[in-house]
This record gives structure tokens, sequence and C-alpha cells, in this order.
């Protein structure tokens, strides 16, 4: 069986998951999600988005974000970018205003709209206006307009801006594979990037559907001095992907933000039933994991951190050739640079993904920080239950106090 086989029954495999995970979810708001072809998989590509979109059963067309939506501002108010508002309420939470230096997310393809769109989510959200900078492996790269790649690359420029809004926004864009070409990959290029820019972090809202031969030659593209990567777990629920397994990156779990029936946040959040996690088949166990070898045995687990992924309790995201404006996105797409734009905003700067796991799961032995920083999610499953402490939905759960990150 060849490679290219493999990957599509994989992809196969995922859409089956996936559809399964949504059919059993309960969750407060009704409505219908979309894959986009990006999230089913495109030809060309042997990488595809964790990345939905929801349309609740009640729609305002009045050109407006979705009232169900979460926005900058309650995203930073849930996971303690800002000072707490109470309920963190979707409207009226003030926005982040720190970052610094950069942060780079990689995206297939070119999108002739992303820019406007961008300024046009700044406006929206009193975010500062910014000039996204953009690189890429190739001379041309193709265009993605209406693949689902070109929300992919808003989601991801707009919430990495929106919690660290001081932080350099840089695109880099991959042609074919964006690890294949090795030091002029568009991974490698955005990890220099970053470090040229005096470091940061490198989002990825991407996977190959699972784990395949090879892999750990790709994971040094992801070792560049002063960058921290951070990947999507995966939208097929249990079950480890490539690169979120690499132990060079901080796999992006999924949660279920949970809301009264007044639309305050609870304080609470669940696993996310589609959540991408798991143990490895291919990647050793690291030593930043040695807290919970009980757990992963002697291969690397997934997902390290979580945030917010559950399409009914998706974020606001403006695309005008994605969705035709505004929309609601969900999946470990909306993670990733949402975890990466909270590290960001901190201020710390750690040299490597190594060390800066290294200090987070510090936490796990230190009960009283530990509970502090990180909300423990305890309740729902992937296809393996979350539970107290670290699992294999969510991680070590999802940020409460990231100054400490």
């Amino acid at each position: 069986m060849t490679k290219k086989t493999i990957l599509i029954l994989l992809a196969a495999a995922i859409l089956c998951l996936a559809a399964a995970a949504f059919a059993q979810d309960t969750s407060q708001v009704k409505g219908t999600v979309i894959a986009p072809p990006s999230t089913r998989g495109l030809a060309q590509l042997k990488v595809h988005t964790p990345l939905y979109i929801f349309q609740p059963d009640t729609v305002i067309h009045d050109n407006n974000p979705p009232a169900s939506a979460e926005t900058p501002g309650s995203i930073a108010c849930i996971y303690g970018v800002t000072p707490p508002t109470s309920g963190c309420p979707r409207s009226g939470s003030p926005v982040a205003s720190g970052g610094a230096k950069a942060i780079a997310v990689v995206d297939y393809g070119h999108n002739s709209t992303l820019q406007a769109d961008f300024n046009a989510f700044n406006t929206q959200y009193g975010l500062p206006a910014q000039t996204l900078q953009f690189i890429s492996d190739c001379q041309s790269p193709p265009s993605n307009n209406g693949t689902g790649w070109d929300l992919e690359t808003a989601l991801d420029t707009q919430y990495a801006h929106a919690m660290a809004p001081n932080a350099q926004i840089i695109v880099s864009q991959f042609c074919e594979d964006p690890f294949e070409g090795g030091m002029s990959a568009a991974e490698y290029l955005a990890g220099q990037a970053v470090a040229a820019a005096g470091g940061g972090e490198v989002s990825n809202s991407f996977g190959y559907g699972g784990e395949f031969s090879g892999e750990l030659s790709y994971d040094q593209y992801m070792h560049v001095n002063g960058v921290v990567y951070f990947t999507s777990a995966g939208d097929s629920g249990l079950g480890p992907d490539y690169p979120s397994v690499s132990p060079n990156s901080t796999s992006a779990g999924g949660t279920t933000i949970r809301r009264d029936s007044n639309g305050n946040f609870t304080g609470e959040e669940d696993c996310w039933n589609g959540s991408g996690g798991g143990i490895s088949t291919m990647e050793p166990a690291q030593q930043y994991q040695l807290f919970i070898a009980n757990k992963t045995g002697p291969k690397r687990g997934t997902p390290d951190w979580a945030a917010d992924a559950n399409p009914s309790s998706g974020v606001a995201v403006y695309s005008t050739t994605g969705c035709g404006g505004w929309c609601q996105v969900g999946g470990t797409s909306v993670a990733s640079p949402v975890l990466a734009g909270i590290l960001n905003s901190t201020g710390t700067f750690r040299t490597s993904t190594f060390l800066e796991l290294a200090h987070t799961y510090q936490f796990y032995i230190q009960p009283v920080r530990y509970h502090t920083d990180f909300y423990d999610v305890t309740q729902g499953s992937n296809g393996s239950p979350a539970g107290p402490g670290w699992d294999q939905c969510t991680g070590l759960g999802s940020p409460r106090k990231p100054s400490d990150f």
C-alpha cells in the first residue's frame, strides 16, 4: 500500500469520525456544522485543516458577527489575558493590549482579501491596525480563495493578533507541503522569520490525519532558537496526529466553553468530543512529560494545553472569500493561534518549545499552582474521557493565569 493510499484512507476515516463526533454533540447552541474543502482534504495537499463553520439555527443576516460566537474580548477574558470581567460577555469584554516580537502562521496559498479582512476584523473589535508580513516557500503562491484555507488563514491571523496585538503577524505560505523541502520549506522559514524578529511563536493549524513513517525526520524543522511552536491536535477525536505529536511543538487540544442561560461564562470548559489527542506510535516520551509517564508510557502524549474548539462555542471570523463576511468558526484550528497569541501576550520568550513545556509541566507536581494557572478539564470525552490532571483530550487543561507561563 502506497503512502498516498494510506493518507487517503486516513482522511476518509477522519471525516467519518468527525461526523460521528458532531452527531453526538449536544452543546448549548444548535446549528449546522460545515466542513470546508480544506478540512475534507484538497487533492494536491497532504495536510488538511481541523476547521469547521458553524451556522446557528437562528441566523440574522445583518453583516455583523454571529451573536453566538466568542470574540477577541471574551476569549481574552476567559483565558486570563485581560483582567477579569464578570461573565466574560461576548460583547463588552475588553480586548488584549499586549504582545511583542512576532507570531508566524503557516498556511497554504494566498488569499486576495486577507489584509482587507484583517483590517475589517480589527476595526470591528477596536484592535490596532497592522500590515501583515508575507513569506513563501515558492515564488507565486497559488490562490486559496474558496478552498477553506482562505478562512483558515483569516482565523489564524485574526486570533493570534487578537491575543497579542503588538506582535507582528507573519504569514508563511506553502505551495505543496509545509515540511518537504527542509530548510527551504514554509515551516522552517516561519521559524527563521520569527527568530529574525527577536523571537516568538509559530502556529500550525493543520495535520496529516495521523502519523506516518518518516515523520521523525520532520521534527528538526520545528526547532529554531527563540521560537515556541504550536500545532492543532486534530478534529477526529482520539488519535495522534502529526505535527501535533512532534516533541518540538506544543499540542493544542480543544474545549467547549460553557455559558449559562443568560450568556455568562460559567468558568467551566468541557473536552470537545472532536478534539484530537492520544499517544504517539512514533515519537518517544519526552523528559518534560516525566510526571505523566504513568499515563503515556514510553511514547509522547498529546495534547499539552487546550482552548476553545467546539464549533458551537466557536469564534467570530471575518473572511470575504471564505464565508462571505462574518461567520462562526471552530475546530482545533482555533486553539493553536489562540494559545500562541496567549503565550506571546505574557512577554515570556523562551528559547524553545522544550523549555516552555518543561516549565509548565512542572506545575503538575505543584497542585495549588497547577489549579491556579490551568483549568483542569474533567468533563467530556473525545473517545478517551477527560479527567483529573493530564488527559488525552485537553492535556494539562486551558490557561487561567498565563502570566506564569
